[in-house]
């Protein structure tokens, strides 16, 4: 959902535009413009932002929400164009407690935050060891289909961390053969940037190669031929190379890697991806860093987060430790086209399986849909 500043920002921009047409007096300078979004899903991202600020963020907190005309869409076409064998009742039943989960009206009453149970069909609960059952659920007979860009296309495994999702990928890449080949960013500090001071000096590059945050690639990325990634940032919207594409990797050369996009309208399209200096958008640290790599992920797991978009045959939601966000269990179980391409594996700090999990939903910010 579009943070309110973007949506002001739009809003004064049109009225400036069409001010010399003698419309600015009118909302959005008289134009007609459409906003998608989905107020379940994950909300605007604010960093070490608390729950109302989260929700002052959105764009139904602006002084413009007034004058908008909320339109509701009311089927599940995810699930409608699903084709296993899951009956229309078992549709129905899974529609209903997806969103009901979506709304947190599941163990009421309550305030938005609390455990809920997850039906046993959806759970993995015999296991000896969580990543390899996840694995095994989500991407069956891999090693004989590695390279099948059907088969990969609609698989993922989904988790609420950057760390848990690491070892997941780590874990599954070691499972496939082939010649593995490692990459290492180049790391600096801007020294242009504001902030800089010679304090900064002491910071090495060891130092620098370990630091971690969201839309930030790692300092050490290994991929095999075969593997299946993530871009992280835009490099050509025209062709189909945006945040969220998914790729097959198809050749490791030393400066480039060679990938052919397995999602969107642009499937089976051959690219070269070149590595590329980037920053966070929203720095973490009192410095600005400059990271040159390339700008993706190994995404045979992925973060709920990234997940948002996507359609999925078969997802394995991994979920060692709770959501912590409004509609990220929303987002998690949605993705799916059918019910039986959806499998849950919980436990405790003891390893023992789980069939309750932690729901986040920020009730307040349906309010102003009424």
């Amino acid at each position: 959902m579009a943070h309110k500043n973007c949506f002001e920002a739009l809003y004064r921009t049109l009225k400036d535009v069409m001010t010399k047409k003698g419309l600015g007096n009118k909302i959005f300078g008289g134009k007609v413009v459409v906003f998608g979004g989905d107020f379940r899903q994950i909300l605007p991202i604010v960093p070490r932002a608390g729950r109302s600020d989260i929700v002052h963020a959105s764009i139904c907190s602006s002084y413009i929400w007034d004058y908008c005309q909320v339109l509701t869409l009311t089927k599940n076409m995810r699930l409608q164009q699903g084709s296993d064998s899951t009956s229309s009742k078992e549709l129905v039943e899974l529609s209903k407690w997806i969103l009901n989960v979506s709304d947190g009206k599941i163990s009421e009453p309550n305030d938005g935050l609390v455990d809920i149970e997850i039906p046993q069909d959806l759970l993995i609960t015999n296991y000896e060891e969580p990543i390899k059952a996840i694995a095994e659920n989500t991407y069956p007979n891999l090693v004989n289909v590695f390279q099948d860009v059907a088969y990969l296309q609609g698989k993922a495994i989904l988790a609420s961390t950057i760390e848990v999702v690491d070892k997941i990928n780590h874990y599954v890449l070691d499972l496939i053969p082939g010649e593995e080949k490692e990459y290492l960013s180049y790391d600096l500090i801007d020294r242009t940037d504001t902030s800089y001071t010679e304090a900064y000096e002491v910071l090495t590059p060891e130092f620098l190669s370990k630091l971690r945050t969201s839309g930030l690639p790692n300092h050490r990325i290994k991929l095999k031929i075969g593997t299946p990634i993530m871009l992280m940032r835009n490099l050509d919207q025209s062709d189909g190379l945006c945040n969220g594409t998914r790729l097959i990797v198809t050749r490791l050369a030393n400066h480039v890697i060679k990938a052919k996009i397995i999602s969107g309208k642009n499937i089976g399209n051959v690219f070269y991806i070149p590595r590329m200096s980037m920053s966070p958008s929203e720095s973490p640290w009192p410095f600005k860093l400059i990271r040159r790599q390339f700008r993706i992920i190994v995404s045979y797991a992925m973060t709920i987060n990234k997940s948002q978009g996507q359609s999925l045959d078969s997802v394995g939601l991994y979920l060692p430790s709770p959501v912590f966000s409004h509609g990220q269990l929303y987002v998690a179980v949605s993705r799916v086209t059918t019910k039986s391409g959806l499998k849950i594996l919980i436990y405790d700090k003891e390893n023992v399986p789980c069939s309750t999990t932690t729901n986040v939903v920020y009730k307040e910010v349906f309010q102003s849909l009424c």
